[in-house]
């Protein structure tokens, strides 16, 4: 019997045409049949992504920022993993002296920048979250900082700048790279505590709730689901998602276009209450 189902975001709830009107409808049945929704996303906590976890479970809790921050349906924090200070004020100061530009999250859903560009306007456009210009070095001393993301494109200058991290920081430090479909060229490259992750965020959601995580099923299509799809009680690929997560998942399901999430989440049903 599965209690909760954890959904990824970018190709399992939304896709090239926005979130398929069957993906709702199919979500209240689950909540209606007693299963918890919570999203698993590498999208901040603000914006339309915060608007998303309202409409699949209002009451319930949501893993942003690829498991550094679990969030109510209102945004409000409740697990955090702090990036740490000096790491954080370095990395600032790095930012400051390449000249690229960089985002700074934190867990209460600021979105704070320095520096724009034409890309990471596009992305705060994409999120449909307004960027906020920011002494970023200021952010440490009022918010819950979590996540750094640099928005570049393969240049020499960012190839130095990974250089400097890859030596100086990755003792503390994971990187989470990624692109989108919607902004091609650009590499969004995030900084986030080694102990923070879909998985780790997810077996604490689990165990908030008092869900074994037997009984936590995963819904993703990327390569950042692979281990939550692995370790879940359930884990369940889309069809578009590469042979390398399809291989892995306990079943494949349609396309995101085609409804997959929809067909899901009825899977789910009928296991759980059939």
């Amino acid at each position: 019997m599965i209690k909760l189902a954890l959904i990824d975001v970018d190709g399992t709830l939304h896709g090239p045409g926005g979130v398929p009107e069957c993906a709702w409808e199919a979500a209240a049945r689950a909540r209606r049949a007693g299963i918890h929704l919570s999203l698993a996303t590498g999208r901040p906590s603000a914006g339309v992504s915060l608007d998303y976890a309202k409409l699949i479970d209002p009451g319930g809790l949501h893993i942003f920022h690829q498991g550094a921050a679990v969030v109510t349906a209102a945004g409000v924090p409740v697990y955090s993993v702090p990036l740490p200070q000096k790491a954080f004020h370095g990395l600032v100061d790095l930012s400051r002296s390449s000249a690229l530009p960089l985002e700074v999250y934190t867990a209460e859903g600021g979105f704070y920048v320095e520096r724009y560009s034409r890309d990471l306007d596009n992305h705060g456009d994409l999120l449909q979250v307004v960027i906020e210009h920011a002494d970023l070095q200021s952010r440490w001393f009022s918010e819950t900082v979590i996540r750094l993301q640099w928005v570049v494109r393969e240049t020499p200058a960012w190839a130095r700048v990974r250089r400097v991290i890859d030596r100086a920081y990755l003792d503390q430090l994971s990187w989470h790279v990624g692109t989108s479909p919607a902004t091609p060229g650009v590499v969004y490259a995030s900084l986030l505590r080694h102990d923070a992750g879909k998985l780790a965020a997810a077996r604490w959601l689990a165990g908030k709730m008092g869900i074994d995580f037997s009984q936590v099923a995963m819904i993703g299509d990327g390569e950042n689901d692979l281990e939550l799809i692995r370790a879940a009680g359930l884990g369940i690929a889309m069809g578009n998602a590469p042979e390398s997560v399809k291989r892995t998942a306990a079943r494949v399901v349609a396309s995101v276009e085609s409804c997959g999430l929809g067909e899901a989440l009825d899977w789910i049903i009928e296991l759980s209450t059939g």
